[in-house]
């Protein structure tokens, strides 16, 4: 294709002077990849058009909600629907109790569910409830584990095997990070040492149990199994945090399809179908100790929005029979055959899949499941990788540390162009 650019340019010269970096989000700033944002105007299905009027094929997908596609008649219908009966209550309404129902039909463990508006807020809920409910202040999260941005897990690791972090943003006083432990991913050893040292004094654990945030990096059963029995022993709380995994492989989490429960579970993306949405689910004992029946104060005024609600449960909904994963699955099957077919004579066109989700590691040797095993290589490859695929109608992250996505609106000819153009742009880098 010939793509025009002058629209998307001219509209970013504009927001640069509005807000900062001319963005709400910072990656979508495409200071790792270059060039100029491409500034969606609409999308439906697999495909959106830009603001110039090209049209791409979108693996990106909203960072993960539009499970099901870009405005699918069901969600759309539902949340005109709702938003005919008003945008907004800040009040009790039937839409809370109906997702609700359904979010904790995925999660036979979990007895209560608080919504929120972001998955941020559900992480930042979580902690505060672990804290209050153990009566201690330490928390352990995983080196490269994204959590939103709250003050307390916005920390990179240190170079021990069990070190507190150091705030990795200007902002954010040391107080705030100074009960964070911080561990490397896919280490037993670490485990055992922070355990061992801070375990009576350790609140909470915090881990996606698929880590997605910063490279796919899917990590090893029997880890995710000593973590369990480690937080047991020690009565510190297990939180997964599945923003993005929930109800991605699944009608339910990641950590249940692996036969590790967590004690509590944080969501987002796909509960909302596409709008502002997060949640917390755990055991009643636990939640209880939420406000308004326990001491562990949480509030928001938009918190349980009518037309977020409709909308995720108009996609939990579809979800609930199971053939959209096996369709998914079906789809990633091919993605593979047909990288490794194309592709294969490529010793630097590696790439890890679970289920519908998809992330490339251009480097030779198997896809790293910790985050300090990321080859920069791999990084420089993907930026340069970016554009040229942009040029041929192919919308990936502009991140080489983010995850793809397919939906059940990409068809199999939709993953064959991938892979070829993929593959085509790869062989000129």
């Amino acid at each position: 294709m010939t793509r025009s650019t002058k629209q998307s340019e001219q509209l970013y010269e504009r927001a640069t002077r509005l807000m900062p970096g001319g963005v709400s989000s910072p990656v979508r700033a495409f200071r790792s990849v270059g060039g100029t944002p491409v500034y969606y105007r609409e999308a439906e299905g697999a495909h959106f058009a830009d603001e110039d009027g090209n049209r791409y094929l979108d693996f990106c997908m909203s960072w993960g909600p539009l499970i099901l596609g870009h405005a699918h008649p069901a969600v759309v219908e539902a949340v005109c629907a709702a938003a005919r009966r008003g945008l907004s209550f800040g009040a009790c309404a039937r839409p809370e109790i109906e997702l609700a129902e359904r979010v904790l039909k995925g999660f036979p463990s979990m007895e209560r569910v608080r919504f929120v508006n972001s998955g941020t807020e559900a992480v930042m809920t979580a902690i505060r409830l672990a804290r209050g409910a153990t009566g201690r202040s330490r928390i352990l999260k995983f080196e490269g584990g994204y959590h939103g941005h709250s003050d307390a897990l916005l920390v990179k690791a240190g170079s021990g095997l069990a070190t507190f972090g150091t705030s990795s943003s200007r902002g954010v006083p040391p107080g705030a990070v100074s009960e964070t432990l911080v561990c490397p991913l896919d280490s037993q050893d670490a485990l055992d040492e922070a355990f061992a040292r801070f375990g009576s004094e350790l609140a909470a654990v915090i881990v996606e149990p698929l880590p997605a945030n910063n490279g796919l990096l899917e990590q090893r059963k029997e880890w995710l199994q000593h973590l369990r029995r480690l937080t047991t022993r020690h009565h510190v709380l297990l939180i997964f945090d599945e923003v993005i995994s929930g109800f991605r492989f699944g009608y339910g989490g990641y950590g249940d399809m692996l036969g590790v429960g967590a004690d509590l579970v944080t969501l987002g993306k796909i509960i909302g179908g596409g709008m502002p949405v997060g949640a917390l689910a755990g055991s009643r004992a636990v939640m209880d100790e939420l406000s308004p029946v326990g001491d562990v104060y949480q509030a928001g005024t938009l918190s349980g929005n009518p037309v977020s609600l409709a909308a995720g449960c108009a996609t939990l909904d579809q979800l609930a029979d199971g053939s959209v994963y096996r369709e998914l699955e079906a789809l990633g099957e091919l993605l593979d055959r047909t990288l490794a077919e194309l592709g294969g004579d490529l010793p630097w066109l590696r790439w890890r899949r679970c289920g519908s989700v998809f992330w490339l590691h251009l480097a030779e040797g198997e896809p790293p499941r910790a985050a300090g095993a990321i080859r920069p290589e791999a990084a420089e490859r993907y930026n340069r990788m970016h554009g040229k695929l942009l040029e041929r109608g192919v919308y990936l992250a502009p991140s080489a540390y983010e995850v793809a996505f397919l939906s059940a609106a990409h068809t199999e000819d939709d993953v064959r162009t991938l892979a070829r153009e993929l593959v085509a742009v790869l062989r000129q880098t």
